[in-house]
């Protein structure tokens, strides 16, 4: 399954020449070589997750454009990520002529993605936090590509420190009363946990005593089925929009 990104940006923002300057310069960010996770494969999966939950959201278009912004800048060694999408979308859709009050929107959503805590009854920030989430409810082998991926992405991050702030990612979701706020979801949940609380105990149990192929035992139970999970790692940049 893929989607066609040229055809979802047009959809949003129009087909006139500064959407697809737009276009191309977001393509490029997404596309960037650093971006071992972060970039159009999980974009793609996003969206993709968008087309079959959509009817969720207040304000889909927000929320599309939201996806489309919150890792529009993307250094894993910055600390302002979010903050600096936002104000790209703030600067990017404002020139295009798309109405304040959505700007603000999605702007607020691309900030939400820094904490992944929407409020109860956020129907656009929850759709938005499920599909940015959607790969911790991967089939084993598809997540440990995606650690292999994130580790690739912090290379410069020295081992314990990194184990330390992955720990504190995964705890953080862990404490959280639900992962995924979409009742449809629901079967998605346990997996998502099984799959968290598998990679914290690799990291706690220290260098050298595990690899991330171990999780690829935590196979789900004899007779579950593992839900199916996009793609987000291999894929190229897609081709421009026609007008």
């Amino acid at each position: 399954m893929s989607v066609d990104l040229a055809a979802a940006w047009i959809a949003v923002v129009g087909p006139s020449e500064k959407a697809r300057d737009c276009w191309a310069g977001l393509i490029t960010r997404w596309s960037e070589p650093h971006r071992r996770y972060h970039g159009i494969g999980h974009l793609s999966a996003v969206m993709l997750f968008l087309d079959e939950y959509g009817n969720h959201a207040t304000d889909l278009d927000a929320v599309r454009l939201a996806a489309w912004y919150h890792d529009a800048i993307y250094d894993p060694r910055g600390v302002d990520n979010e903050e600096r999408s936002a104000e790209l979308a703030v600067d990017e859709l404002g020139a295009l002529g798309i109405p304040s009050d959505r700007v603000d929107e999605v702007v607020r959503l691309v900030r939400l993605t820094a904490r992944h805590d929407p409020n109860d009854g956020d129907r656009n920030g929850e759709l938005l936090n499920d599909a940015d989430l959607m790969v911790l409810s991967s089939p084993p082998e598809a997540y440990v590509a995606y650690l292999n991926a994130i580790r690739e992405e912090y290379a410069h991050v020295p081992d314990p420190e990194f184990r330390a702030g992955r720990a504190a990612v995964l705890e953080s979701l862990l404490e959280t009363p639900s992962v995924y706020r979409l009742a449809g979801l629901a079967p998605m949940e346990a997996v998502a946990r099984r799959n968290m609380t598998a990679e914290l105990s690799l990291l706690q149990s220290g260098p050298g005593s595990a690899t991330p192929t171990d999780l690829v035992a935590g196979q789900p139970a004899e007779g579950e089925a593992a839900p199916a999970v996009a793609d987000q790692h291999a894929a190229g940049p897609p081709g421009p929009p026609d007008h």
